[in-house]
């Protein structure tokens, strides 16, 4: 059904249609409008047979998560950039339990400083904790992985993260086919979990586990996370067939097949990347797109032959490794360590800054160029930077570095400077 809602709207429309029995809610900015409009679902009683929980943190949050799923229940919380840090614990735990939590990640930046605006910080916090990890293009792509979340939870008995872009997505309204109730009860079907705490079959859940055993649970974890390659595709080939539209998957690959360029993406910045190449191949320059849908697992093989023979590979990144560099680049790196493609990270959109279509077209052409440097930042103002770096070496006492960043810019938009 086509209606013109906003992102989190539509989320929480897709995630009330899978029927979660419990809902761990605890408010976030920019994920509460999900769990807000799940809540009023559930008041309503268009959402009957789920309990609605209000915690007091996002640790409680995750921890009833587990709770719940470990008792047999169909368990959704959302969350987003310190909240996601404040329940890192029990995110750890619902992945090495093998727990089929799905959860919300709306993409923020973490602090300090303090900002509440979109970049993907907050998701690579926890790339190691053993979640599958999908990342959504659009509003559309966001609401349809949702319930391609809660099927792969369950097939796999693995937590599934969805991440969308705060803010970009999660606030931004526009027309969305969302599946009707009668859809989703057809493709995800009742809730079986594969292990339950149940008195008249005790296990323990979350034994201690020693120096004697705990590798090959370690790699029991690694050997599912593999399985899930092969599952994540099926059932979005499945979903493609019951739906009449094509969302998840590993990886989205556009206009790949000729490019001497590609660049590779995840999230919402994968539409300005397409609008680029398309424009740049209208003058002759043939450049592709892969955005990356499963983050973990990640898809190297799928990878590998997305980008083909491409000379040049571009991964424009929204976080990095402060001390490193690229995140994303580095996986993507590995993926296709055997081909002579030439990779550039390029790091873009922190904290919620712009990303012009003019910015992501000067680094294609550096790169046709061959003059496009390892690491890159987009439209980073050296100035700024330097005065800092200058201030730091003059003075031990120079004071905190983004108050007198701000300070600095304060001072050149009045003319002062």
């Amino acid at each position: 059904m086509l209606r013109q809602l906003e992102g989190s709207r539509a989320v929480a429309m897709a995630v009330a249609a899978c029927r979660p029995q419990v809902v761990c809610a605890y408010p976030i900015t920019p994920q509460t409008h999900i769990v807000e409009g799940v809540g009023e679902m559930v008041k309503s009683g268009e959402l009957a047979g789920c309990e609605f929980i209000n915690v007091e943190s996002e640790f409680a949050a995750m921890s009833v998560a587990i709770g719940a799923s470990a008792a047999g229940s169909r368990a959704y919380t959302a969350t987003s950039s310190q909240g996601l840090l404040f329940m890192i614990e029990a995110v750890y735990n619902a992945g090495g339990l093998g727990l089929p939590v799905v959860m919300t990640l709306a993409n923020r930046a973490i602090g300090a400083p303090i900002n509440i605006w979109n970049d993907h910080s907050d998701a690579m916090a926890v790339r190691d904790a053993g979640w599958v990890m999908l990342f959504a293009e659009s509003n559309q792509e966001a609401t349809d992985l949702h319930i391609q979340a809660f099927r792969l939870a369950e097939d796999l008995s693995l937590p599934v993260m969805v991440n969308m872009d705060g803010f970009v997505l999660t606030h931004a309204t526009e027309r969305i086919d969302v599946p009707t109730q009668e859809q989703v009860d057809a493709f995800l079907p009742p809730f079986e979990p594969r292990q339950v705490l149940d008195p008249a079959d005790p296990v323990t859940i979350g034994a201690l586990v020693g120096p004697e055993a705990f590798t090959e649970v370690r790699f029991l974890a690694h050997a599912k996370q593999l399985q899930a390659i092969g599952r994540i595709r099926e059932v979005a080939d499945e979903f493609a067939q019951a739906f009449g539209r094509r969302s998840g998957g590993l990886v989205n690959s556009y206009r790949v097949e000729d490019a001497d360029v590609v660049v590779v993406a995840l999230g919402s910045i994968l539409g300005t990347i397409k609008d680029v190449a398309d424009e740049m191949r209208e003058r002759g320059t043939k450049v592709g797109v892969v955005g990356i849908t499963s983050f973990r697992p990640f898809p190297l093989e799928a990878l590998h032959e997305a980008i083909g023979d491409a000379r040049r590979v571009v991964v424009i990144e929204r976080a990095f490794s402060i001390g490193f560099g690229g995140v994303l680049s580095t996986d993507v790196a590995l993926a296709i360590a055997d081909a002579k493609a030439r990779i550039s990270t390029v790091v873009a959109g922190l904290g919620g800054r712009a990303v012009p279509e003019a910015s992501i077209a000067a680094v294609i052409e550096d790169a046709m160029a061959d003059s496009l440097e390892a690491l890159r930042f987009v439209d980073l103002d050296r100035s700024v930077v330097e005065r800092e770096l200058a201030r730091m070496a003059g003075d031990r006492r120079s004071g905190p570095s983004a108050e007198n960043v701000l300070r600095d810019l304060r001072a050149v938009a009045s003319g002062s400077v």
